[in-house]
């Protein structure tokens, strides 16, 4: 495959807007609060795209649609049951203490509600989870670098081997991302995401379409896949008859209840973009606002990992013809991966080493993750390929931007600010920022490696969220609406939660992998279906437990004064007056109606 000049040409103008952002904005970081917080005076549009746009890196984009090759359509309960109630709870409930509070971070709310201890916890697990989902970012932008020959010849040229293809990848679009974090702060990472979120659906609208005609429409798409791939509900209530091995407990409980809220509720990678809102009001409205599309994007992520799985698998072929009395044989030589793979997605070769992986059967692992790539590439023409191609880099800049933004506000306000040097002025503060942003860069390098071991990216991420989003949605539960939760008993919950977590993680493994990062590292007492079957009870595990141990080490621990609590618990917290506003504008009913949509939208897909 090559690109041609007008696909480069789009790309490289997207790489110049974004750092010409950086650059636009840098004359406007002036003081900590304008680069850490976008100085608190967006508009609440443009924070709603911020919002979803900030999930809309890898993990979306590719993630969703390897999920959707790995998965079927069971995948899109990650948006009716695992993202659009918890959008609409947090803008409606949670927002008003976030925003009200004056919190500068999630770990801040915690430190205001509890104590320090429980901030420098979360601070801490939050700080190594916003690495590992950057990382994996990068991972997979190395992983379509690769796939597109960009930099062959480069590396022919200078004689250096193929397989540094892979890391001259990540470093390069570390520089990128560094360079206008560095510059814009917060401020340029929402712009970004903003431009990203119109891209991803200029890019990949195109594509569905094009996948859809090629398959014989929703109809021929149906006809290639087996029956449980095509339907969203069939099956929950076995694990052993749909393709993710879960059933309906685990799926509403740990998906629904526990993952979905962890992230949405109490994740700071997107409840910055809200807080970085002008004022309450279009703080509650962010999330709502951001819900809105994101009911439909299962329609552009998903599907193209439905369709690449369920077109026909590419084999080397060789076509007789006889022309005027000669004979010729026209011969199309496809690589042993992309045989030994199903419809467009290979079998997944290591990209450091360039060896094939083999799953603990010593059967192919197929490369999911490169379903979305890969269809790219096969429809999209000269021009529109440019397109496609920019828009996954894009998300991919976004997902890495939001993630190091979140942690270099932690880790200096948490962190350093807290714990390392008090008092300093805020230029000082700005600059221990921008240096956090390196350092996030650099860690995140490092954690890109990992995520070569898992052949679907969402896999690795929802098993870090089950570490560290799932008992913390416990503590903020019990922390905003149970006044008697205590300091004591929310870094007991936490540390009993994540240790669950852990165990559960090192005595269960999916079946067909290898143990080590997959689990199974202590001993294996219990088998999953899939990956995500095993995220998905792991969370369930790490907040019960979180939970029960918050309750009982409060219930013995002395709580603060109810007077300390105002703004930070429900009950004891005056109520936001709408009364100068009509009803239709008012959060409740914009709230009601987009429940009301999604609930047709699964009842249309059951």
């Amino acid at each position: 495959m090559k690109l041609t000049l007008v696909d480069w040409l789009i790309m490289l103008l997207y790489f110049v807007f974004v750092l010409g952002i950086g650059f636009a904005l840098k004359r406007y970081m002036k003081t900590s609060k304008d680069f850490f917080q976008a100085g608190r005076a967006l508009p609440a549009w443009i924070c709603g795209l911020a919002f979803i746009s900030a999930n809309l890196g890898a993990q979306e984009v590719i993630g969703m649609g390897a999920s959707g090759a790995k998965y079927g359509l069971e995948t899109a309960h990650f948006y009716g049951i695992g993202a659009i109630p918890a959008m609409i709870f947090v803008g409606i409930f949670m927002m008003p203490f976030y925003y009200g509070s004056k919190a500068r971070s999630v770990p801040e709310f915690l430190r205001l509600r509890f104590d320090e201890k429980t901030r420098a916890l979360n601070a801490c697990s939050f700080a190594v989870m916003t690495v590992f989902s950057s990382g994996i970012s990068m991972y997979a932008m190395a992983r379509l670098i690769q796939a597109l020959h960009i930099f062959d010849g480069l590396f022919m040229a200078l004689g250096w081997p193929p397989q540094g293809i892979f890391t001259f990848s990540i470093v390069l679009s570390a520089v990128i991302v560094l360079l206008y974090i560095f510059l814009g702060g917060l401020t340029s990472a929402i712009y970004n995401e903003v431009l990203q979120f119109f891209l991803i659906i200029a890019g990949f609208l195109p594509l569905v379409l094009l996948g859809l005609k090629n398959i014989g429409g929703w109809g021929g798409l149906k006809a290639s896949l087996p029956v449980a791939y095509m339907h969203e509900w069939k099956g929950v209530m076995h694990a052993n008859t749909n393709p993710m091995g879960i059933e309906i407990i685990g799926l509403g409980m740990g998906l629904g209840f526990v993952l979905g809220s962890g992230y949405w509720c109490t994740d700071f990678l997107v409840i910055q973009t809200a807080m970085a809102s002008k004022d309450m009001e279009s703080a509650r409205r962010v999330p709502l606002i951001a819900a809105v599309p994101k009911m439909f994007f299962p329609f552009l992520v998903i599907l193209p990992g439905l369709l690449a799985i369920g077109l026909p698998t590419p084999h080397t072929t060789t076509v007789v013809r006889n022309e005027a009395g000669v004979i010729y044989h026209d011969t199309t030589i496809v690589s042993k991966e992309v045989e030994e793979g199903r419809g467009l997605v290979p079998a997944k070769i290591n990209p450091v080493t360039g060896k094939p992986m083999l799953d603990a059967s010593g059967k192919p692992l197929l490369d999911y993750d490169m379903a979305t790539p890969n269809m790219l590439l096969h429809f999209f023409p000269t021009g529109i390929l440019g397109l496609g191609l920019t828009a996954l880099m894009a998300s991919f800049m976004s997902g890495m931007a939001g993630n190091v933004t979140a942690f270099n506000t932690v880790f200096t306000y948490d962190l350093y600010q807290s714990y390392i040097h008090k008092g300093a002025s805020d230029r000082h503060y700005m600059a221990v920022g921008r240096w956090a942003t390196v350092g996030g860069i650099l860690f995140s390098i490092a954690t890109a490696f990992a995520a070569i071991n898992f052949n679907n990216i969402m896999d690795t991420l929802q098993l870090v969220f089950s570490f560290v989003n799932a008992p913390l949605f416990a503590t903020f539960l019990l922390g905003m609406f149970w006044k008697r939760a205590t300091g004591h008993g929310a870094f007991a919950g936490l540390i009993a939660g994540t240790t669950g977590a852990m165990l559960h993680h090192g005595l269960t493994l999916p079946i067909e992998a290898h143990t080590g990062i997959h689990g199974g590292w202590i001993t294996v007492l219990h088998n999953y279906p899939s990956d995500m079957a095993q995220n998905f009870w792991g969370a369930i595990f790490a907040f019960s437990i979180n939970f029960i141990v918050t309750v009982v080490v409060s219930l013995f621990t002395k709580p603060h004064p109810e007077s300390e609590l105002v703004g930070l618990v429900h009950s004891l917290t005056p109520k936001p007056s709408h009364a100068h506003l009509k009803w239709w504008k008012r959060p409740e009913a914009l709230a009601v109606a987009i429940l009301l949509v999604a609930v047709a939208l699964n009842i249309f897909f059951a």
